[in-house]
């Protein structure tokens, strides 16, 4: 894509629309200047002309005078017979930029306020400067000075006088090719691209060169006329609008030679077309009227009320469908009801398991200690080892060593 052109960053922004249209229509995006307008100039004056106006009150009636005239590519004229030969402008003042009038033997009703008036008809351009003349009788009197709004002479009677109107823009002195300073260019924006990087749509010279950018499809849906720099009217035409054709369009126009750099800009909203629709009551068994959208043309029926365009479709419920939802509902929550109680069980099972103390060994079953049965007469010898006792005779102390060795056992004698 070729960037947006930025050798003319100082175009003025002339305009901002906003166009909106709907889809697969086309959009035309206005864009017109009869400054911008080009005629072959075959006698290379470019339509340039200059003149001298005076506006005096000598004779008491307050009028505007022409004096003389020039146009780039003729002789100058010179409209009163009484100053043929005494007025005039240097020939080459088209080629210097020197448009000053003199005036030989200047008399008391040369006094007024002079203009000088440079027109350029091709470019459109008019500017003028005005200059005070007074007359007076005194040599020593003879001055210039500046009023505050123009410059004032003021010369001696019977003297020669030149009023100065110099201007050297090249607008005014040089030639060039029409058609190689004109040119038209159109940049699009995507929404969000900022305007240093839009892409060009179309270059538009006025010699008829056209250069076109883009994808093939873009060059066909977007054009200029043929005769645009005719009719000075440079509107773009976009075909069958797509909701990608959005963004910022830029109309420049760029006369080098006269100085002409505009830019206008156009927002473009692509919209849905509105479709026509018609609104009819319809009844069902066990359902409450409802208003429903026919996209098809229906036949002609006294119960067929014409909407307008954008129709709002509201359908009641049925008690069915209530209970519907709180079927859904009550088996949701039956089945997080089940899973609690899964979780609950797991937890109290794992927790009777802690409380177990399992043996275990290599290759071996796990041990169960119940199964175990301690013997304990064994150590009832063990009980009295320490004790110390004080018998009052030997007899007594022989019987108490007896029990303590060996309980006694029962013997039946008659087995």
């Amino acid at each position: 894509s070729v960037p947006a052109d930025a050798s003319n960053p100082d175009s003025v922004v002339v305009s901002v629309l906003n166009i909106s249209a709907t889809l697969g229509s086309q959009a035309v995006l206005p864009c017109k200047s009869y400054r911008m307008v080009w005629t072959q100039d075959r006698l290379n004056d470019r339509q340039r002309v200059v003149h001298w106006d005076v506006y005096s009150n000598y004779y008491g009636d307050n009028k505007m005078e022409r004096l003389c005239d020039m146009y780039s590519a003729g002789d100058q004229r010179v409209y009163s017979s009484y100053n043929q030969g005494r007025i005039f402008m240097p020939q080459n003042a088209f080629t210097d930029g020197n448009f000053s009038l003199v005036i030989k033997d200047v008399a008391e009703s040369d006094e007024g306020t002079y203009s000088c008036n440079l027109h350029h008809h091709y470019c459109h351009l008019y500017e003028t400067v005005k200059i005070q003349l007074a007359i007076t009788k005194k040599a020593e009197d003879a001055n210039q000075y500046w009023d505050g709004e123009k410059p004032v002479i003021v010369a001696l009677k019977g003297s020669t006088v030149m009023l100065p109107c110099v201007n050297h823009n090249h607008i005014w002195t040089e030639r060039h090719s029409e058609e190689e300073q004109q040119v038209v260019h159109w940049d699009r924006q995507p929404p969000g691209v900022p305007h240093d990087r839009a892409d060009r749509l179309i270059d538009l010279y006025a010699s008829g060169e056209r250069r076109s950018y883009g994808p093939l499809f873009i060059r066909q849906k977007m054009n200029i006329t043929d005769t645009a720099f005719a009719l000075g009217d440079f509107s773009l035409r976009i075909s069958e609008l797509e909701s990608a054709d959005e963004g910022t369009y830029s109309c420049h126009l760029h006369h080098h030679y006269c100085g002409l750099h505009e830019r206008r800009i156009y927002q473009v909203f692509v919209t849905e077309p509105v479709r026509e629709k018609k609104v009819v009551n319809l009844t069902t068994h066990n359902i409450a009227p409802a208003i429903a959208c026919i996209p098809f043309p229906l036949p002609s029926d006294p119960n067929v009320v014409r909407g307008h365009n954008v129709i709002n479709v509201i359908i009641p419920e049925s008690r069915v469908h209530f209970f519907q939802q709180l079927g859904y509902i009550l088996a949701t929550l039956l089945l997080f009801i089940v899973l609690l109680i899964i979780v609950v069980l797991i937890t109290r099972k794992r927790r009777q398991r802690g409380y177990e103390y399992n043996v275990k060994k290599y290759g071996e079953k796990d041990v169960n200690l119940k199964e175990f049965t301690v013997d304990t007469t064994d150590l009832t010898q063990y009980k009295s080892e320490d004790i110390r006792l004080d018998y009052k005779n030997n007899i007594l102390k022989e019987k108490a060593e007896q029990a303590r060795s060996f309980p006694a056992k029962n013997i039946d004698l008659d087995k």
